[in-house]
């Protein structure tokens, strides 16, 4: 059996590129440029009116808060737990599917990065403000009070639940969500030309109503998302300065005048950078954190626990695996004390994660140009999950390992505390100590810079370069709302940092959804898919054709159809 291609021949016109055909990508230069009024001016007048809310009737906002999270919880709850874990389903579907070897790009086009600088990336994209907070507070707290239905405080296995839990809500399930808008961003970019812009993904479903109104509302509720979920981390990061500046300095108990003055510190550290316009040093600043914190993690593996962290590892990994449908399922069914439970952890992880998503998700997108989906969700799903194991083992097995040995470490205040109380076991606890929170004002002037060019970008179209005064507002809007949601928790400030990030993600829940249908009928027509349908059609009818004319002595051929 032989086969003959003949020359193609009466080609149609370049613009009626046959959807079987790789066609060649031209953005889209007709569209108006520059500052959208309507996203901008909406969301920022919105913005506003937070913050003078906030700083005017904080207890009002308070309360507003409180019970628009019981709603939240009460009615949405479920939805949270659902999307999230079906996120991880549906991202890892479409790469074991028939739509895994489809390129973020030409069909012949070669990755814009190396594996290696991609995977560095990746991994830097792994590190943040959170690992940071949350690296001894999230195991040493679920080993202290275990989660519902994992048994009473003091088990045997509460160890093995603890960084179970704690692996659940860093590993797969954020970067899924996390892969979902940045597989639709990088595709319709690379592979089809449109904006950075979550609503140009939606062109399969809204058709050119993705650039009227509906997809305004859209990038409306992209920008809102990551201005709360951005907010969060830079209050997180405050309470963490505030803290170690406790330790370190002796400053003892202090109030919310200070986390208020740290964050307009940073704040005016990241304005500085940015109408400096040292983005280079911004970047050179977050390749020594990233040194930072690898070194930070490399001293406690060694003075610390180093047998009981390595033991840990596959430990945790398997309890993660056995533990993963029951974590996954966990609703506020079970009742009050599991619904209040997942409103401080797992509804608050879910809600931060779909928060960060515009950000993220469109900076995987901007490095992923030219790998399959195959390579992109394995990527993006394992490295920086393997990052999060290695740093909760490092940290939270140090610190469960002395509160075994009688340092009271879940008892050490806040959560915000418990770090530097860990590192205090150790020698060397002042400089690890001043290197925690210079990697955590660091993560704070990058984190802001970052969030607020994509703000700024869905604020002016989509662009790749947003003006510096567009940055430069929502990077000072960031700071101000991470204060709002400090002061709305009131003693407890954390609790108003979870509260208003959950209620503020849940609008995005719904376009998450759609997103992902969009992206589903957007690679049903792809000219790969396509290809692929024609060729097992045309093959089959051929093969059929021959065997019965010339049983195995035929030759295939490719020639014009004389009836078209």
């Amino acid at each position: 059996m032989a086969t003959g291609i003949e020359p193609p021949r009466d080609l149609p016109a370049p613009d009626e590129t046959h959807p079987a055909l790789d066609a060649a990508i031209e953005p889209d230069t007709s569209r108006e440029t520059g500052l959208d009024k309507l996203v901008f001016g909406v969301t920022a007048l919105v913005s506003l009116a937070f913050l003078v809310w906030g700083f005017v009737s904080t207890g009002s906002l308070a309360d507003a808060s409180a019970s628009g999270l019981a709603w939240t919880m009460e009615k949405a709850g479920w939805l949270f737990v659902l999307t999230s874990s079906a996120f991880v389903v549906f991202v890892i579907w479409l790469a074991l599917g028939k739509f895994g070897n489809i390129p973020l790009g030409r069909d012949d086009e070669e990755p814009e990065f190396r594996t290696i600088s991609w995977v560095a990336m990746m991994f830097s994209a792994g590190m943040g403000i959170g690992l940071m907070f949350y690296g001894v507070s999230e195991p040493i707290t679920h080993f202290v009070t275990p989660p519902p239905g994992t048994g009473e405080a003091g088990n045997a296995e509460a160890a093995q639940a603890a960084m179970a839990t704690t692996m659940f809500h860093w590993t797969l399930h954020p970067w899924a969500i996390y892969a979902v808008v940045g597989l639709a961003v990088a595709y319709g970019v690379y592979r089809k030309g449109r904006l950075q812009l979550i609503s140009s993904a939606f062109e399969p479903i809204l058709g050119r109503h993705a650039h009227g109104l509906g997809g305004k509302a859209i990038d409306m509720f992209a920008i809102f998302a990551t201005l709360f979920g951005s907010a969060t981390s830079l209050g997180l990061g405050a309470l963490q300065i505030e803290s170690g500046l406790q330790i370190v300095a002796g400053l003892g108990d202090t109030g919310n005048a200070v986390l208020v003055g740290i964050i307009a510190v940073l704040t005016a550290a990241f304005v500085l950078s940015a109408v400096s316009g040292v983005a280079k040093g911004i970047q050179w600043l977050s390749n020594i954190n990233m040194v930072l914190a690898v070194a930070l993690a490399l001293f406690v593996f060694i003075v610390g626990p180093t047998v009981f962290i390595l033991n840990l590892v596959p430990t945790s990994i398997g309890s993660y695996v056995a533990d993963l449908p029951m974590m996954a399922a966990r609703t506020a069914a079970e009742g009050a004390e599991t619904s209040d439970w997942l409103s401080s952890w797992t509804v608050f992880y879910w809600a931060w994660w779909l928060s960060w998503t515009p950000f993220v998700g469109m900076f995987i997108a901007r490095i992923s140009r030219g790998r399959t989906i195959r390579q992109f969700v394995t990527g993006v799903l394992l490295v920086p999950s393997l990052v999060s194991v290695v740093w909760f083992c490092i940290f939270g097995g140090a610190a469960i390992d002395l509160q075994k040995a009688g340092t009271d470490i879940a008892g050490a205040g806040g959560l915000e505390q418990q770090l530097f109380t860990t590192l205090e076991a150790y020698p060397l606890a002042t400089v690890s100590s001043i290197a925690v929170m210079v990697l955590v004002g660091i993560f704070f002037v990058s984190g802001a810079d970052a969030a607020s060019i994509v703000m700024g970008s869905l604020s002016e179209r989509g662009t790749i370069h947003p003006s510096r005064p567009t940055v430069i507002f929502w990077g000072v809007a960031t700071g101000a709302v991470a204060a709002v949601m400090l002061l709305v928790g009131g003693a407890d400030a954390l609790s108003g940092l979870q509260t208003i990030t959950v209620i503020a993600a849940l609008p995005f829940v719904l376009i998450m959804i759609g997103l992902a249908a969009a992206l589903v009928k957007d690679l049903a027509q792809d000219p790969m898919v396509v290809r692929r349908k024609y060729a097992l059609e045309a093959v089959e009818a051929a093969v059929i054709t021959g065997v019965t004319e010339h049983g195995d002595d035929f030759v295939l051929s490719v020639k014009r159809d004389p009836d078209a």
